[in-house]
């Protein structure tokens, strides 16, 4: 989306804001598309609210309580931060995409008359989203309106704004993907992906059936950041049949290369991978508030596009997640066409239509 308003405003001048726990895989991400775009922190929390506790848990559990009271402050002192440098910079938009850290950038844009154009990725509206909606100028989701009940008179359908290169490749160019990554060419390859910070339960699941997998095919673990360490103690160095990596900058490429790819139900994620038309296995966290990954998950698994394994039954059932994968490699034509069902959710052309519409807020 960058690259769009790029196209469309050359001059335009641009800040990426983010809490301190990603800013590392921010700098990373946006050294790939101008190194010169300064990178802000702000500090922000969140409201712990899990799918799987019941209300009166919530406000009992002695660790979600003192993280709840804490993060509230937080977000005080972030808005405080957020204020001051928007006086300082004074941008003619900001865009929000509904991380707990856009709500004190939105607020702090709301009280000084800034334009704020914000984004919905989830089938299920997130809080900061619903929260920053009464003052928005503009709203964008990534699903039909019919999920939302945001006002129809400032919302539109964008769809999730995916990179210019996540789209299907040939299987030449699948080949070379995996040359690239010092990859068996000779075997179908599953990639497996958490997300930045990774997912715990994915890694040890896979951890636990890395040998009936290996029968299978090569596998590449992007464990995220926060278990990586204990990860590599564990296992051998990479080589052409297993790899392990932390985080990966290239991952259009490395997805290029998958025959199967297994993923939490992040909208983004998914959207990616619809562009990429890729075989996949969903495992939604279904801890996450209001089980947006859940709804996530469903609306792709009722369409035929998707396979979706429960995380609570992959962890009493260690052989689920083997035999999913096998399945596909298995029978590839079903693959493909539950491949070719996914594809049809992909929209494109949502990175310049939401390029578009955020230019369309300046006063």
């Amino acid at each position: 989306m960058l690259k769009e308003i790029r196209r469309l405003q050359p001059e335009a001048e641009l800040r990426f804001w983010c809490d301190f726990k990603f800013a590392p895989q921010a700098r990373a991400t946006l050294d790939k598309f101008d190194p010169t775009i300064p990178l802000h922190r702000i500090v922000a929390g969140k409201l712990r609210r899990y799918n799987h506790l019941k209300w009166w848990q919530q406000v009992t559990v002695p660790g979600l309580l003192v993280g709840n009271v804490r993060d509230f402050f937080l977000v005080g002192v972030g808005v405080i931060q957020s204020f001051f440098k928007l006086i300082f910079w004074r941008p003619d938009v900001v865009f929000t995409k509904g991380g707990f850290v856009c709500l004190p950038v939105g607020l702090a844009a709301h009280w000084l008359r800034i334009p704020l154009v914000i984004h919905d990725s989830d089938a299920h509206p997130g809080l900061t989203n619903r929260i920053l909606a009464r003052w928005a100028t503009q709203i964008a989701t990534g699903a039909p309106l019919e999920y939302y009940s945001y006002p129809k008179s400032k919302s539109h359908y964008i769809g999730i704004p995916v990179a210019a290169e996540l789209t299907p490749v040939s299987a030449e160019k699948q080949q070379d993907s995996k040359r690239k990554w010092g990859l068996d060419v000779d075997k179908p390859l599953v990639v497996v992906t958490g997300g930045g910070l990774g997912a715990v339960r994915i890694n040890n699941a896979i951890l636990a059936a890395r040998k009936d997998l290996l029968k299978l095919a090569s596998v590449v673990l992007v464990s995220g950041t926060a278990q990586y360490d204990e990860l590599r103690a564990q296992l051998p160095a990479n080589d052409q049949h297993f790899q392990l990596h932390s985080f990966v900058t290239e991952m259009p490429s490395l997805l290029s290369a998958a025959d199967v790819v297994i993923a939490r139900a992040g909208a983004t994620t998914i959207v990616e991978l619809a562009a990429l038309a890729k075989p996949t296995i969903l495992i939604p966290n279904a801890k996450l508030t209001g089980g947006h990954q859940v709804k996530n998950a469903n609306v792709y698994l009722e369409g035929g596009a998707v396979k979706v394994i429960i995380e609570e039954d992959m962890e009493s059932n260690p052989g689920l997640l083997a035999d999913a994968i096998g399945d596909l490699l298995n029978n590839p034509t079903e693959a493909q066409a539950m491949a070719k069902r996914f594809h049809q959710f992909a929209k494109p052309e949502a990175a310049k239509s939401m390029a578009k519409l955020i230019i369309s807020a300046v006063k």
